[in-house]
């Protein structure tokens, strides 16, 4: 008698086991197949989108960058010439990011809301030097033009943080002999940053997204025609028509607060992403 309970017992033990070990694969094979049946999205982002947190765009319709010419402030020539007047330049924009009232609007974190959807099917990349998506929430990012909050060696290329001024006489003391240290930014005439995991993502991607884009400034007005070569669907989020245009397939005019927040939880609704 007690030897049939325990073999009943040791049956009901097995059984049990095999139900959930079949419990774990299902929900494995269904979290699999769940991500695989997940878009690819890659989205790009300009000034457009930091400018209603009130950082300025790029550019006013003078021509000057913060009373500034750009050749002056954003190119190595004008840091070689006068790298004191490109210090400052900086060090007054790292001073403003870092103001109280400067923070992420609703389309920062409506990004970060479909990258926690997506996970590693979306990829963020940013011609902007904010830390304005990070803020947000997101992870997935390439700053293509560098990081305004980092400094590197002139060197070995070694990047620090860095939050304070940044002095002409600083040294980076990673290297043998002290160099000095310059602004972690892609200026005009140097190869932007990421570029061989940006050209892989759009290559994979469903879906290209440019939110607050000139269209102008090279290899980023580029990369919809490279993922349009791949199949995407792309999209255009912004204040008004870029000078690529022509190129999307689909256009959406009007604030970043707006237009990205709305296409976005639409996007997510239609893809049965979405948790409200």
């Amino acid at each position: 008698m007690h030897s049939r309970q325990r073999l009943h017992r040791f049956r009901q033990r097995k059984r049990l086991r095999h139900q959930r070990l079949c419990a774990r694969i299902f929900h494995l094979d269904y979290l699999v197949v769940k991500n695989v049946n997940k878009p690819r999205v890659v989205v790009l982002t300009g000034a457009g989108i930091s400018a209603e947190s009130g950082i300025r765009t790029f550019r006013a319709s003078d021509g000057l960058w913060e009373e500034h010419r750009v050749e002056d402030v954003a190119t190595p020539e004008g840091y070689h010439r006068d790298p004191q007047t490109v210090q400052n330049f900086y060090n007054m924009r790292r001073r403003q990011l870092q103001q109280p009232e400067i923070a992420p609007n609703a389309a920062h974190l409506a990004l970060a809301e479909l990258e926690a959807a997506l996970g590693d099917h979306f990829l963020l990349v940013t011609q902007n030097i904010d830390n304005l998506h990070e803020r947000a929430g997101n992870k997935r990012i390439i700053h293509m033009h560098g990081e305004l909050l980092k400094v590197r060696c002139s060197h070995s290329g070694q990047v620090f943080e860095w939050t304070d001024d940044l002095s002409v006489d600083e040294r980076c003391h990673c290297c043998q002999f002290p160099a000095p240290l310059r602004p972690h930014v892609v200026w005009f005439g140097e190869m932007p940053l990421g570029m061989d995991h940006i050209y892989h993502a759009l290559s994979q991607a469903n879906v290209f997204i440019a939110i607050g884009t000139s269209g102008h400034v090279y290899p980023a007005a580029g990369f919809v025609h490279e993922a349009r070569v791949h199949g995407a669907h792309t999209v255009e989020l912004n204040l008004e028509p870029s000078e690529i245009q022509s190129q999307f397939d689909e256009h959406i005019y009007g604030p970043a607060s707006k237009v990205v927040v709305e296409y976005v939880q639409s996007w997510l609704a239609r893809h049965g992403l979405s948790e409200r």
